[in-house]
């Protein structure tokens, strides 16, 4: 895919990967539209992007909550036209410090799941009809090692992702030879603030940075063609400048 004037949508755009994303696909020439709860956070990122001469836009909104969910497509919409790639980077881990399952309160799961799984979902349903029609578009699931992990006290959030994981499948069995394609990209330990609240004891110099890490994301969104619709694919083996092999 050719991202040149393509209409791109991040969530949990304005920190760490999803911003990194943003300016990512900016770089690329995509028309790109963020998404995050906070949005003064989410306009600074927008700004600077358009002070570089991008077209980047902001939006406020909880890809968890059910009613945000219309009208966000709707404002993405009327910002850069059809939405052409989908990246659902938006997520939570949940409380922390990360609990056991047996201290983990229902509410609590429930909320992963709105936000991790069912958002996902529902923002997936209100754009993909519109890519099948024209025939082309890219969804990325971002995902996590937690989904193919059982780690203690990361329960809820891997609980999410491998739900996440499926759904990916899922949607690209359902929708194989429409020309729309979906992919399951693991994006490796990063150095974020997300993963300084799960793992606050972790060092920062063994982490992958964002704006690589996204470098990569990116290069699969590019390549997609190359890649079974549906595949768990892991941004650390992508060789830049090069597609990762199928």
């Amino acid at each position: 895919m050719k991202l040149e004037g393509k209409a791109v949508l991040v969530t949990g755009a304005s920190r760490g990967l999803g911003e990194a994303l943003m300016e990512t696909f900016a770089r690329k020439g995509a028309r790109v539209v963020g998404v995050s709860r906070n949005a003064d956070e989410m306009e600074a990122v927008a700004s600077r992007l358009r002070a570089q001469g991008y077209e980047a836009h902001a939006l406020a909104a909880d890809v968890g909550d059910k009613e945000s969910i219309h009208p966000l497509v709707g404002a993405a919409s009327a910002l850069v036209g059809p939405i052409d790639v989908l990246v659902h980077n938006a997520s939570t881990l949940g409380p922390t410090p990360l609990p056991l399952l047996l201290d983990t309160a229902c509410e609590d799961l429930g909320h992963v799941l709105e936000v991790n799984l069912v958002g996902p979902f529902r923002l997936t349903k209100a754009i993909a009809g519109a890519m099948v029609l024209r025939g082309e578009g890219v969804v990325v699931h971002v995902t996590s090692d937690a989904a193919v992990a059982a780690y203690p006290r990361w329960g809820a959030y891997g609980v999410s992702k491998v739900a996440l994981e499926h759904l990916g499948r899922i949607w690209a069995a359902e929708l194989e030879g429409t020309g729309v394609r979906f992919l399951n990209v693991d994006p490796g330990e990063m150095d974020t603030t997300m993963h300084r609240d799960a793992v606050p004891e972790a060092d920062p110099s063994t982490l992958a940075r964002p704006r690589d890490v996204a470098a990569r994301l990116v290069t699969l969104v590019e390549s997609a063609g190359a890649h079974p619709s549906g595949a768990r694919l892991e941004a650390a083996r992508v060789e830049l400048g090069r597609p990762e092999a199928a």
